[in-house]
């Protein structure tokens, strides 16, 4: 099974905390549409709350998402 995803978006996460996740791959289909970035953060969300489940970590409060520029 090829594990790339394929047609994604970039995007910057900055965290309440101060930090950051920079060039996270998003599918395509949750970075464009009417509803801006919306399902973007939720995707980022999930991603987040899975990880944070496996390290056993409280997933960190994302501040705002914004489209890499690299």
């Amino acid at each position: 099974m090829n594990s790339r995803v394929s047609g994604t978006g970039r995007l910057d996460v900055f965290y309440e905390d101060g930090g950051r996740a920079s060039n996270r791959k998003v599918p395509s289909t949750e970075v464009s549409g009417l509803d801006g970035d919306a399902p973007a953060l939720t995707f980022i969300m999930s991603q987040d709350q899975k990880i944070a489940e496996k390290s056993g970590l409280a997933a960190r409060p994302i501040k705002r998402i914004d489209r890499s520029s690299g």
